[in-house]
């Protein structure tokens, strides 16, 4: 294995970790006062904010819910949903300093182990737990001994981002697996010892209107990717263009027709039917897989077991690639009547995160993308689910915890809509 794919342990260094909280806070954050809306000021990141969040909105009585299932003699797996990149941890450490300091989080080992030495020494003495793909063992051996210490462990069921906000995708079962393996482990000793699944959820609002920004985003993207802009076009139009203009290129590049005069969601989905045919026959032609999600679990495997067929690794994760890239516009997209500007601003964020690759600029805004404007954090925090009194599968619990986590996501944007938190256009993808 390469130096990427090697499992350390964290090395948690509390005086650093006490540290970077008040770094986060201030420069990833909130920005620095007196400066953060000022020019030249405001447009230099550490000191407006990199996040760009100027306020966190965290209830007494959500902040008091999540401390209750935190602390010694329990094992504690707090599960938040994932709905944006970087800003995800700035969120998500702000949260545990307040409840677990210590806790131990999950972050893809390209961050951990692919950025040198240095920064690898510094990312485990912060505590992250490199998550090596395809070899999971020795991060989920670690998470669950540091749960058993009373500290808490964080990782995201969603899995990898997906740019939706207001929709929790279909969640991992890591976080049950190992509180599972947890309870377990502390009965052995305490027939008491409980352990808790913690479901977090946080949903971002701009403070005022962006609308601006993010038209010279979309004009970035647009250029970026040789696409026309229709003069008499909206904002919500012009991001409805460019995704047909791209459906359109994949299915030239795939050999498929182009109709017209179906929706953009009915294309897509023909596309992604037809390129799961020809993935399910390169990987077992013998068995037809009709579940995608089941579809590129087994293209995973199927390229850790055959690493010495270049033509069809190739192949494989071409096609591997392509599916999953045009799931991530979901049915979500098209089931309201109308569009928010967040929710333009994701679409313009998963855009540039999955076709804009020209340079540093587009590289340095997969890793920390920038907002149009500052904004607002609500979190709230679900009922945990106590794995010390749970009858169900592993399979059940998962369930309720997604459904505990889109509730509660569902209702935070319905109270933020009805105070008129908002700013909304009709919305393109939208169909009967």
């Amino acid at each position: 294995m390469s130096k990427i794919d090697v499992f350390v342990a964290p090395r948690p260094n509390p005086a650093l970790i006490r540290a970077m909280t008040s770094v986060n806070r201030i420069v990833m954050l909130h920005g620095i006062p007196g400066f953060r809306d000022l020019l030249p000021f405001n447009r230099l990141a550490g000191l407006r904010g990199v996040a760009n969040v100027r306020h966190i909105a965290f209830p007494d009585a959500d902040l008091e819910r999540l401390k209750a299932s935190c602390g010694a003699g329990k094992a504690t797996f707090i599960t938040p949903n994932h709905p944006e990149f970087f800003t995800d941890w700035m969120i998500d450490k702000e949260i545990v300093s307040q409840v677990s300091p210590l806790t131990a989080s999950w972050a893809t080992n390209g961050v951990v182990n692919g950025l040198g030495r240095l920064m690898q020494k510094f990312w485990l003495a912060n505590n992250l737990i490199a998550q090596i793909p395809g070899n999971s063992g020795a991060a989920k051996e670690h998470s669950v001994a540091w749960a058993l210490k009373g500290h808490g462990v964080l990782l995201h069921p969603e899995g990898g981002v997906g740019w939706h906000a207001n929709i929790v995708a279909p969640l991992l079962s890591g976080a049950v697996e190992m509180g599972l393996e947890a309870l377990k482990r502390g009965r052995a000793t305490d027939p008491d010892f409980k352990v808790w699944i913690a479901p977090v959820v946080w949903k971002l609002a701009f403070t005022g209107n962006v609308e601006a920004a993010l038209a010279k985003e979309c004009a970035y993207v647009e250029k970026s990717l040789n696409i026309e802009r229709h003069a008499t076009d909206t904002l919500p139009q012009r991001i409805h263009h460019i995704y047909s203009t791209l459906l359109t290129r994949d299915e030239a590049a795939w050999g498929m027709p182009s109709d017209e005069g179906q929706t953009y969601a009915e294309r897509q989905q023909g596309l992604i039917i037809e390129l799961a045919r020809r993935l399910g026959e390169s990987i077992s032609p013998e068995a037809a897989i009709t579940d995608t999600t089941e579809l590129l679990r087994r293209a995973r495997r199927w390229q850790r077991e055959n690493t010495g067929d270049a033509e069809g690794q190739k192949q494989v994760r071409t096609l591997a690639d392509a599916v999953q890239r045009l799931q991530r516009v979901g049915p979500w997209a098209s089931a309201n009547p109308r569009i928010t500007q967040e929710e333009i601003a994701e679409h313009l964020k998963r855009i540039r995160n999955d076709y804009c690759r020209g340079g540093l600029r587009d590289t340095m805004n997969r890793f920390i993308p920038q907002p149009a404007g500052p904004r607002c954090a609500y979190i709230r925090v679900p009922e945990a689910i106590g794995l010390h009194a749970y009858a169900g599968s592993i399979d059940d619990a998962v369930a309720e915890l997604h459904r505990r986590m889109q509730e509660t996501v569902t209702s935070t944007v319905t109270e933020l809509a009805a105070k008129g938190s908002f700013i909304f256009y009709p919305n393109p993808f939208y169909r009967r």
